[in-house]
């Protein structure tokens, strides 16, 4: 099963969003990239990218989807109509995805080895009696 853990946004200052993230969330800054900076809850990771000329307005640029066997997600996504767009880890450690777009047109990412900051499995707290 497949777990979402990354989210990027695209905006026009990065530094002041990851401020507003920091601030008004709370996330931390994990990491920083060539075109911006990484912040996460320790959950999901969210890059906050700086807006290239021809990406238009602030927005939603891409999800991603953490998996267990890279080779056997892509088999699945592209059976189920997605079309691969580009990219490949560069390194059995790299961070760098696998980018797809699914039959509407929307940008995700598939890995195998995850994001900076974000964790793959989330451990649920035990309920309660009260809960």
């Amino acid at each position: 099963m497949g777990k979402i853990r990354h989210i990027a946004l695209i905006v026009p200052d990065p530094e002041a969003s990851a401020k507003f993230f920091e601030e008004a969330l709370e996330l931390k800054v994990v990491g920083r990239a060539r075109r911006g900076i990484y912040l996460s809850d320790g959950t999901i990771n969210v890059a906050l990218l700086k807006i290239e000329p021809h990406e238009g307005e602030p927005r939603l640029y891409h999800f991603g989807v953490w998996v267990d066997d890279l080779e056997e997600a892509e088999k699945k996504a592209q059976a189920a109509g997605a079309t691969y767009l580009a990219g490949r880890p560069t390194s059995p450690n790299s961070f760098y995805e696998c980018k797809y777009k699914d039959p509407n047109g929307i940008v995700f990412d598939l890995t195998h080895n995850g994001w900076v900051g974000a964790v793959k499995n989330v451990v649920p707290a035990k309920e309660t009696a009260d809960a």
